[in-house]
């Protein structure tokens, strides 16, 4: 088991626990250990495996060797991607500034000072009007009803007020 471990523990640090479970099962968990803040959460997955006593000494050994062949690509993948990241930011950062330089170096048109320029005349900008908070007890502005909507809002006034007087529909009908 720990041959298994070796190539693992050369990375990091490793948490192992063995339990009894019930009747004759046993739990062993191998917990990778973080190596410092901020590293992929990915690289820390636990394993569990629970069996009997014969069951984990036959199977245990493969299962730690797929496990840490899985976490140990897992990392080289994790690695290689930074480098490719941190690359391309560098040339992204020497492509800006190669477009900054060539910016900075076109020719200025010169300006004749003997003559003034007449300067554009553009029409005056509206001055925006500042929005205005609405206070918990400010009146709300009216809003104006359509026709249509104040002929619907009375007949509903209406029918609720038929109905008060002579009382629910459907009570006079179960009454009869």
């Amino acid at each position: 088991m720990f041959k298994e471990l070796a190539p693992f523990l050369r990375q990091r640090a490793v948490l192992l626990t063995v339990t009894h479970i019930e009747d004759d099962q046993i739990r062993v968990n191998v917990i990778p250990q973080k190596i410092r803040d901020g590293e992929n959460a990915a690289l820390t997955t636990p394993l569990s495996v629970t069996g009997t006593a014969e069951e984990l000494d036959h199977e245990l050994p493969s299962t730690l060797v797929n496990f840490v062949g899985a976490h140990l690509g897992l990392k080289n993948t994790l690695d290689r991607v930074k480098v490719e990241m941190d690359a391309a930011a560098k040339a992204a950062q020497a492509e800006a500034r190669s477009k900054n330089k060539s910016a900075g170096t076109k020719a200025v048109p010169k300006v004749d000072f003997a003559k003034p320029a007449e300067a554009p005349k553009s029409a005056p900008q509206p001055v925006p009007q500042p929005t205005r908070t609405v206070g918990l007890f400010d009146a709300p502005e009216p809003v104006a009803v359509s026709p249509v909507d104040r002929d619907e809002e009375e007949e509903i006034l209406a029918e609720t007020a038929e109905q008060d007087e002579f009382g629910d529909e459907d009570q006079v009908d179960d009454a009869a």
